[in-house]
Formats: structure tokens, sequence, C-alpha cells
């Protein structure tokens, strides 16, 4: 019986903070600038979907869809359950979120959020972030859950507690992120 070759990893060290909203918002959140419009992707494609979960997580470690073969992608994405939602700003993307429905959890999670390297730093996040909590509570759910990590941005924690997220629990986790990725790792994030 041969051995599988166990495919070489970087060691990634990191505290995931798991985040749960209870109800919605009770104020009016700020909106979007003018020059952006927010739009539902119906049927997302799998080179879209890649050009944006590569470029918004390029600098914060995401690697899991990296490292997912075209058909895993594809099936997440026809799931009636998950649904893409891109920011555009004066007609590019801006940035996205990935909303997923645990129906039997009466929950929506907050998969995947965060903006083009291009849109960090324009005061669009606050708004952008309460579009998302928005979005997700439209689904009818009876609680939104997101997480967060220290491979993210240092202002994600901060921006989900002020929009209303409750922290549940932080675990540490050991990623073997697969070196074929080229991702940069930071060297605080070595393990």
């Amino acid at each position: 019986m041969a051995l599988a070759a166990v495919e070489p990893a970087i060691r990634v060290a990191v505290d995931v903070t798991f985040l749960r909203m209870p109800a919605p918002p009770g104020e009016p959140g700020p909106a979007l600038p003018p020059d952006t419009r927010l739009e539902k992707v119906a049927r997302c494609t799998v080179p879209f979907y890649r050009y944006l979960y590569n470029t918004v997580g390029g600098e914060y470690v995401w690697w899991l869809r990296r490292a997912s073969p075209d058909a895993e992608i594809a099936a997440a994405l026809a799931d009636p359950h998950v649904a893409i939602h891109v920011l555009y700003r004066d007609g590019a993307p801006a940035g996205f979120f990935e909303l997923e429905q645990r129906p039997g959890m009466g929950t929506t999670n907050i998969a995947y959020f965060g903006l083009l390297p291009h849109a960090v730093g324009q005061g669009l996040g606050r708004a952008f972030l309460r579009a998302a909590v928005d979005a997700a509570w439209a689904t009818g759910c009876g609680a939104v859950t997101v997480n967060t990590c220290t491979a993210d941005h240092p202002r994600a924690l901060p921006n989900y507690l002020a929009a209303g997220f409750v922290r549940l629990r932080t675990v540490r986790e050991v990623w073997p992120v697969p070196v074929r990725l080229g991702l940069k790792v930071p060297e605080r994030l070595l393990a």
C-alpha cells in the first residue's frame, strides 16, 4: 500500500474569534456613498468568485477556497443557501461578502467579508459591513454570525464589535497553508 504524498505547507497560527448578533440593529446604519452600489450576484462564476476571494483575502492569508478545486467552489456557489454580494464603486468591484444561511441552526453566517485593497481606507468599511448585516437579517434568520482571526485586517474585530456582534469565544488554530498557493504569510503568524 502506497502512502499519499504530504503536500508541503506553512504552519500558520491564528486566534479565531467567533461572534454572534442575536437581534437586528435598533438604529439605521450609515449609508453607502452615492458612487457605490451593492449587487447580489445571481449566478456567480468560479473565475469571478476566485478574483474576489483572492484579491480581498490576499493580504490576510485567506487560503481555504484558494486550495479548493473549481468543482467544489461551483457547488458552493450553486447552493441556494449561499449568496454573493458585490460592492461596486464607480463601476468597479470594491468588495464582497458571502452569506451562508443555516436553516437548521436558524442563523445566517457572514462567511466572507472584505474590501479589495484599493478600497481599504476609503471610508467604506462601516457602511459596507452594515449592508452585509442588513442583508443577513433579510434572510429571515434568528441570529447572524461571523468570525475573524488575527490574520485579518486589524480593524476587523473592533468593527464587528462596534456593529453589534458579541464575542462568543476565541480559539487558537494552526492552519497547514499549502506552499503552492504562494501566499505571503506575516512572520508574526508563523507557528
